[in-house]
């Protein structure tokens, strides 16, 4: 008992060592598009779920075979006893097998968060102002957009986030990124477009009134060319929305704040 034990700590140790080398390697490494990195992560957390749900399934339906009463069986109390070692054990094993596999999820989760949060350099920096109930979008050129993030494909996009109400959520799920975006502060999210021609929903996923639920939006993917023509046409004078049969058309808007002093306290993304 007291090898297994021992064997049990070790392989913990070893576990959640092996984390640590993959968090010191991710470390320094930027990861293109993190996407795919958080999908993984999810199936690792199904695939554990799922296994660790059917070990004790069948666990459970063992010991419900294996000591169900039988006539003539033994009487309630005459059954074998553990030893002091063996319950111990019984505790301690388990509780390190599931604990160090917790502890490498959790690791793995830490990693790809640390290194989502360092943001490619060759980015596309846009200001996101939400507001009840309406995301406001203005570009370097000091073109403005409501309701459509207008992006090229194969550039990461960092958008830079504040609110002028109340607390909103900007979520993309298909680019599996939501950030909170919250008055008097500037919050950061990041994706790359890959395809050119499709269109993304874009949704608040805080409640933040009673129009909450039309609070949605459009990421419209162009290619570099299609997009280099509408931004050098648009200018700052140029003010697109959402098209006339999305719902949001009714709710009530307002223009981003043009002051720019809450983009003034923002620092670079890198630095964390």
């Amino acid at each position: 008992m007291n090898r297994a034990l021992k064997h049990c700590a070790a392989a913990t140790v070893m576990v959640v060592a092996s984390a640590g080398v993959m968090a010191a390697g991710y470390g320094d490494a930027r990861i293109v598009d993190p996407a795919p990195g958080w999908d993984h992560l999810w199936r690792e957390v199904i695939i554990d779920i799922t296994v660790i749900g059917i070990l004790f399934a069948l666990m459970t339906a063992y010991f419900i075979w294996r000591y169900r009463r039988v006539p003539g069986g033994p009487t309630v109390g005459s059954g074998p006893t553990l030893s002091t070692a063996a319950a111990i054990g019984w505790v301690i094993i388990p509780v390190f097998v599931f604990m160090a596999d917790d502890f490498f999820i959790a690791a793995n989760g830490w990693v790809l968060w640390n290194s989502y949060r360092d943001v490619p350099a060759d980015r596309l920096e846009i200001q996101l102002e939400s507001g009840m109930y309406s995301w406001d979008y203005t570009y370097p050129n000091g073109a403005h957009t409501q309701n459509q993030l207008i992006v090229p494909a194969g550039k990461p996009i960092l958008l830079r986030m504040t609110s002028r109400d109340t607390l909103h959520n900007h979520f993309i799920p298909d680019f599996r990124v939501k950030e909170d975006s919250m008055p008097g502060r500037v919050t950061y999210l990041w994706f790359l477009p890959k395809e050119a021609g499709k269109e993304h929903i874009v949704t608040c996923a805080a409640y933040c009134g009673v129009m909450h639920s039309y609070m949605a939006g459009r990421v419209i993917v162009k290619t570099p060319e299609e997009f280099k023509a509408w931004y050098e046409a648009s200018g700052t004078a140029a003010t697109y929305s959402t098209s006339d049969n999305l719902p949001l058309k009714s709710a009530p808007t307002a223009r981003a704040s043009t002051d720019s002093a809450p983009w003034r306290a923002i620092s670079d993304c890198d630095s964390r």
